[in-house]
Formats: C-alpha cells, sequence, structure tokens
C-alpha cells in the first residue's frame, strides 16, 4: 500500500472520525463527567476492539452482514439497550451527587471501563457498514486477499479513531472545566445522560429501515 493510498485513506476517515458519532459523543461524555485518566480503560477497550473487529472485516467476515440482515438488527437492539444503561449510570452519578454534601469523585462513580468501551464499539452496526466501506476505497482487489494491506488499513483506521477520540475526550473535559460546582457536575451529568440517548436512538435507526 503507497504512501498516497494512505493519506487518501486518512482524508476518506477525517470526516467519519473527528464528526459527531455514536463513539466520540460517548468518550466526549465520559471526559466531561470522568476526567480523561478515567476514559483510558474504555479507550483502550474500545480500540482493540475496533482492531480485531476491523482486522476480520477485512479478512472477509464482513460479507456475512449483508447476507444475515438480521444480526444488524440485533446488534442495534442490543447496542441501544446497552448505551441507555450507561445512560442511568450518568444519571446515578448525578443522584448520588445530589445526596452528599461534596462533588462525587471519579473513584465514587460507577465504572465504565474496558468491557463497556469495547461493547460499544461491538455492538454497532454501523461501524461496521463503514469499516468495509473503508476496504472497498483502500485496497485495489489484487490486495483484497492480502494480509499485509489489510493489516496496514486496520492500524491506520485504528490509530485514526484514537486520536479523534482523544480530542473528544480532551475537549468534553474541558467543557467541565469551568464548571466545578455540585450543582454544575450534577447537571453535567445530566445532561451527558441525555447525550447518551441521543446515541442509543442513533444507534436504533436501523430498526426504522
Amino acid at each position: 500500500m503507497s504512501a498516497d493510498t494512505v493519506v487518501a485513506l486518512l482524508v476518506f476517515l477525517f470526516p467519519l472520525a473527528y464528526s459527531p458519532g455514536p463513539g466520540n459523543t460517548f468518550f466526549a461524555a465520559l471526559g466531561a463527567a470522568r476526567g480523561p485518566r478515567a476514559a483510558v480503560p474504555a479507550l483502550v477497550g474500545y480500540h482493540v476492539a475496533t482492531f480485531l473487529v476491523t482486522l476480520l472485516i477485512g479478512l472477509g467476515l464482513g460479507a456475512t452482514f449483508p447476507e444475515h440482515p438480521v444480526l444488524t438488527t440485533v446488534l442495534s437492539a442490543a447496542g441501544s439497550v446497552y448505551v441507555v444503561w450507561l445512560a442511568f449510570g450518568f444519571l446515578r452519578t448525578a443522584r448520588d451527587t445530589a445526596d452528599r454534601d461534596t462533588p462525587s469523585t471519579p473513584d465514587g462513580r460507577p465504572g465504565i471501563g474496558f468491557r463497556a468501551g469495547a461493547v460499544v464499539l461491538l455492538l454497532n452496526p454501523k461501524a461496521y457498514s463503514i469499516i468495509a466501506v473503508m476496504f472497498g476505497q483502500a485496497l485495489r482487489p489484487a490486495e483484497n486477499g492480502d494480509a499485509l494491506p489489510i493489516l496496514l488499513v486496520t492500524l491506520v483506521f485504528t490509530a485514526n479513531n484514537l486520536v479523534a477520540f482523544l480530542v473528544w475526550t480532551f475537549g468534553g473535559r474541558t467543557l467541565t472545566a469551568l464548571f466545578r460546582s455540585p450543582r454544575s457536575r450534577r447537571l453535567i451529568d445530566r445532561l451527558f445522560a441525555g447525550t447518551l440517548v441521543g446515541v442509543a436512538i442513533w444507534m436504533a435507526l436501523p430498526l426504522l429501515d
């Protein structure tokens, strides 16, 4: 795979990675409510899953989805329910903070770690579709069965996503740096709980097709 192909791939991925979507919205919410350090396990989980899923799709797993559309329906439903459950974690945080005289600390908040990050990716069928399209754009037909170009595309895709999500995570944290009072923190937790519900609705859109 040439350098020109890598540059073209990054140009193709830029709007997908940096524009608002389920993954970066999730990490902006997590960074805002709990801070970048607390978001690290979820970031690792999400991108380990991203790497494995992307590699498998590049090696041919993606062909099973058009043949079995029920998989998309099941993943959309399960992903939406899971993200709503995460949203309730933010609401529980807001409630617990309201019951105390001091702000809630990250250690006292419901855990959103490696597994949660991985599941957000695994239960997002739109990510699978984007990855399949990406391979169609990035690889020439002669390279489709070659493991090395597939691995390189997988690494570029995963690294690009990681950088984008770090930007969104720190962006969320920057927002909360201006609001340190317990009341403000409760409002922020509620705001991002609502944001995650919006992400769940976005993930459920294939159910309406």
